[in-house]
């Protein structure tokens, strides 16, 4: 063993140097342009079938190491990012995974919650859950991130509204006694009644899980790469063509991006530059955004880049629908 380190001991050291040169992390995240997804590979339902297809945008995120950021300095595509604008305060790198693993969970029950609703086929809730998924460094409280609430001064809370009114029937400064659930025992926590903004609050973000009984039976294959809640609204698509017999992507090539809630509404996203970019590299037909600063940026760049593709803003599911509809 010594003759054997000592004849070969420089190309130890270098290995080693590697794996640390490798493994040194930095306070960035590196986005670049990821591709598209075709829903219909993802989602596992007895439905009907469609020429053309949905297919979710997304955007590769990187830690920042030294290899990543030199190679992002010779990447036009490569787009440095500060910690701080990707995680928030007081939030580690495990928490910020966690938050965005809940937030697509939350997106992918939304998103099948709305198509089963749209094609009037049926849909059961068989479960409901208020889950922290992140407290702020201005919070007043012993709760912790993963908290299932249960309910407040005795009150049950079975949505987020519950919690914004049951907060704001108290005075700033009041203690309320918060029951959870985490890791399958029950605790009875504090929180103090806060004012920002003019808003009465606890300090904490909550993620609305609900689980479902459907017929047909769907189920969504979910990457262990994947998270975040921004593939919502292609996932309701998806979901809803195969439940209708109307063939909705009339043989195009769809791609979009866009959260969506229980009530259809379409919600922003990040990354619009690289997930259009991945569209038309694609030779995709229609691209659809969120109808806010998302279309606004996403026609901006059309425009300076020439790309042909159509380009479809809109605000609730029912919009995108009835647009789809009047393609025939």
């Amino acid at each position: 063993m010594r003759q054997y380190l000592k004849e070969n001991y420089k190309f130890i050291l270098s290995i080693i140097l590697i794996l640390v040169v490798f493994s040194i992390r930095f306070p960035y995240y590196i986005d670049a342009p990821g591709g598209i997804t075709d829903m219909s590979e993802k989602i596992e339902i007895e439905g009907f079938k469609s020429e053309g297809s949905f297919n979710l945008a997304y955007v590769k995120e990187y830690r920042a190491t030294i290899p990543t950021l030199i190679f992002s300095l010779f990447n036009k595509d490569f787009k440095v990012i500060k910690q701080d604008d990707v995680m928030l305060d007081t939030e580690d790198y495990e928490s910020y995974e966690m938050r965005d693993k809940v937030l697509m969970d939350e997106s992918i029950s939304n998103a099948t919650y709305v198509a089963y609703k749209k094609a009037n086929k049926y849909i059961k809730e068989l479960s409901n859950k208020i889950v922290i998924i992140y407290i702020t460094e201005s919070s007043n409280s012993d709760l912790k991130v993963g908290d299932e609430i249960i309910s407040i001064n005795n009150e049950y809370v079975y949505n987020k509204d519950d919690v914004t009114n049951i907060v704001n029937k108290l005075s700033v400064g009041s203690k309320v006694d918060i029951k959870v659930k985490n890791n399958n025992k029950e605790y009875t926590r504090y929180a103090y009644i806060i004012e920002e903004d003019n808003n009465k609050i606890i300090g904490i973000l909550i993620s609305n899980l609900k689980e479902y009984e459907t017929n047909p039976k769907v189920n969504v294959i979910v990457d262990k790469n994947e998270s975040g809640s921004s593939g919502g609204l292609i996932t309701a698509l998806s979901i809803y063509d195969s439940l209708v017999k109307e063939d909705i992507t009339h043989g195009l090539r769809i791609v979009g991006t866009g959260t969506i809630d229980l009530d259809g509404n379409i919600g922003s996203i990040g990354g619009v530059e690289y997930k259009l970019k991945s569209a038309v590299k694609n030779k995709a037909d229609l691209f659809i955004v969120p109808l806010d600063e998302n279309y606004e940026e996403a026609l901006k760049l059309k425009k300076e880049n020439n790309y042909d593709i159509e380009i479809l803003g809109a605000s609730t599911f029912d919009e995108v629908i009835d647009y789809l509809s009047g393609k025939n």
